[in-house]
């Protein structure tokens, strides 16, 4: 632990797989605010990883630096050996935000044509020719499990599925490297389980590397190989089985416990309780 930091960096027989993305230094103010501040970041090809942290702590702010949408104050970030949003790159990257899967009532899309949107991109937008574009896209339906819906508007879809819908959008460009924030919001618990199910198969069976951000940590310590504290700064990096517990957490936050000694709970008399 350095100040208020935990990082333990994997020994060089876990790192045999190349670096992806090179993060340096990075400050990113918003609004004049400091969002994040010192970041240096590597990531590997097959990795896991889950990026956690409190509201408002950086988060998002991390992904869409990594995707190009927001210019560093300071600082550098390198993906696939190139700057962001780089055309060398397109199409190696996967984005899945929030609201990806929130379309509106109005727009009418089957899961199959959503998918498709993947495969277009500046070379093929105004082209007629298929060029085993729906190769991909059936390729992709099948990653994800859904084949038995693909002709199915998108807007009659479970939660679940329509997050299935849209990882699928992003495999279809081919994307290596998958970026998700929040993709576990708004499900069931059997909807939660079975897309972690899937982003597990996702790295360890076709070679994906994944960043994902949730508030689930339950969940994502289950399934993500190592995880990342952010709150402005990286608080804690490293192997998942080492991700501390709530109260070493709150000290990286800085955070005092208000008793010192343990919290006693007393049972409430039954003539008292609320009825």
């Amino acid at each position: 632990m350095v100040g208020n930091k935990v990082q333990i960096n994997p020994n060089d027989e876990e790192c045999c797989e190349p670096s992806i993305l090179e993060v340096s230094d990075l400050t990113v103010i918003r609004s004049g605010k400091v969002v994040l501040q010192d970041i240096d970041l590597t990531v590997h090809k097959g990795e896991f990883i889950g990026l956690v942290g409190p509201n408002g702590s950086g988060k998002s702010t991390l992904l869409l630096s990594l995707l190009g949408v927001l210019k560093p104050h300071k600082g550098s970030i390198s993906i696939y050996g190139n700057k962001p949003n780089s055309r060398n790159f397109f199409g190696r990257i996967g984005w899945v935000s929030q609201a990806a899967s929130n379309l509106p009532s109005q727009v009418r899309l089957t899961v199959r044509e959503l998918v498709r949107l993947g495969t277009l991109n500046n070379s093929n937008l105004f082209s007629w020719a298929d060029n085993g574009r729906s190769e991909k896209v059936t390729r992709a339906i099948r990653m994800v499990g859904l084949e038995d819906v693909e002709n199915v508007d998108v807007s009659r879809l479970s939660g679940g599925q329509r997050q299935r819908a849209v990882i699928a959008r992003a495999l279809a460009t081919e994307a290596e490297f998958l970026l998700l924030d929040e993709p576990l919001v708004g499900m069931d618990n059997n909807a939660r389980n079975s897309l972690l199910k899937l982003l597990d198969q996702l790295c360890h069976e076709a070679d994906k590397t994944i960043l994902m951000v949730s508030h689930d940590l339950t969940a994502i310590r289950q399934t993500a190989h190592r995880m990342i504290f952010l709150e402005e700064k990286i608080r804690f990096d490293g192997p998942t089985h080492l991700f501390p517990d709530l109260e070493t957490l709150a000290g990286l936050r800085g955070i005092t416990p208000t008793h010192e000694g343990p919290i006693h709970i007393h049972s409430i008399p039954q003539s008292e309780e609320v009825r």
